[in-house]
């Protein structure tokens, strides 16, 4: 999502999720260039010997089956051609295996192939882009980028395997831990959640004014800063979207620590754009890593209304702060209670935040939505 309109009254609604993200390009055909064949080999640690009927027969799989796991991955159809490998083979007859044994569905195999396969595509675009493209530059007149990139990719690739599993083998026992935390069945799928996004103002006016590399920077920049500071705050960044992040908590108090430090933090930076972060509170539908629903909608919407350098949140979200104590129905209230404390000869609450009542207003397709601009409370 992207808002122009620096006037937050005037901003576009943006579209309602799900959307496509991350949409890669991995429906090339097998190149012929004998570097990037020698490169295959290096990294798939086999040579080129099946076609995909040949593969499929040989891990005993059907050639239709073999197809859905092959284009759940994100590759396209390659004919005949004599492309795949041992590693393609074993990987079928894993997948199927799975199946047969009854640990999972059809279904859910697919499921596994395609969210495998939309992550590490994301994340092998992003290693070649962000630094194997640069050190592959021939660091001496006359060596030619063959000489630079294989012995670089040969010394790159275990360490890169091994971290790659080191890192998935530590969300996923992230994940397993909520899972085995969720109250029945129901709450692993439809969850309570805190959703915000938070959206750079202006980005399009920029992408017209900056140099590409420029761009890329602080697209980076942003990014980098944002997932750093949901997950030292105890968040989840769902997704990033050049201009836009969206990240979830299971408490309240922690999402709206992360908006305001990201608003504080980027506020600092002379470089970046005015932020807007939008967040509602409520239930969502998790699947594949992404989340879902009408708590999602509103949050998008409540950023695309955010007055500049300033978070909105929705009533759902005010509701739970005041619940769990992390701040004041009303300034009114808080005042009362501190001077009730004053006069009892005990210490007030300490509410962390403050929230500030707008004006109602109608949001396509969500009807009338009460926000509120949270802030922080002197100590």
């Amino acid at each position: 999502m992207t808002v122009d309109d620096e006037d937050s009254g005037g901003a576009p609604e943006p579209p309602a999720y799900p959307t496509p993200h991350h949409e890669v390009d991995h429906t090339a055909e097998p190149s012929d260039d004998p570097l990037a064949i020698r490169l295959e080999q290096l990294i798939l640690g086999a040579d080129r010997r099946y076609t995909p009927f040949q593969a499929a027969r040989t891990a005993g799989v059907s050639m239709e089956l073999a197809s859905r796991f092959w284009r759940a991955m994100g590759f396209a159809d390659i004919g005949q051609a004599k492309a795949l490998t041992e590693a393609d083979v074993l990987a079928l007859r894993r997948l199927a295996g799975l199946v047969e044994a009854g640990l999972l569905s059809e279904p859910m195999a697919v499921q596994v192939a395609r969210s495998t396969g939309q992550t590490t595509a994301r994340l092998a675009e992003w290693q070649i882009d962000s630094f194997l493209e640069g050190l592959t530059e021939p660091p001496e007149p006359g060596m030619t980028r063959t000489e630079v990139t294989y012995p670089l990719v040969e010394l790159l690739l275990p360490e890169l395997e091994e971290f790659l599993i080191y890192v998935w083998r530590r969300q996923l026992a992230a994940a397993t831990g909520r899972v085995v935390q969720a109250a029945d069945d129901e709450e692993m799928v439809d969850r309570r959640l805190a959703v915000g996004f938070a959206d750079l103002v202006g980005f399009t006016r920029l992408t017209r004014r900056l140099e590409e590399e420029e761009l890329g920077e602080l697209v980076e920049a942003f990014e980098t800063t944002c997932a750093d500071l949901v997950a030292a705050h105890g968040g989840r960044l769902i997704k990033t979207l050049g201009d836009e992040v969206l990240y979830a908590a299971d408490d309240a108090g922690i999402a709206a620590e992360i908006a305001l430090r990201l608003i504080e933090t980027l506020g600092h930076d002379e470089t970046m754009p005015a932020l807007r972060v939008g967040i509602a509170f409520g239930t969502v539908t998790t699947r594949m890593g992404d989340v879902f629903g009408t708590t999602v909608n509103l949050a998008s919407r409540l950023t695309s209304i955010a007055p500049k350098d300033a978070v909105l949140v929705d009533s759902a979200f005010a509701k739970e702060l005041t619940r769990t104590g992390e701040a004041p129905v009303s300034e009114a209230e808080a005042a009362e209670e501190a001077a009730r404390a004053e006069k009892e000869g005990r210490t007030p609450a300490a509410y962390r935040f403050a929230l500030q009542p707008m004006w109602q207003r109608p949001v396509r397709g969500l009807g009338v939505i009460e926000p509120w601009l949270l802030g922080r409370r002197p100590s």
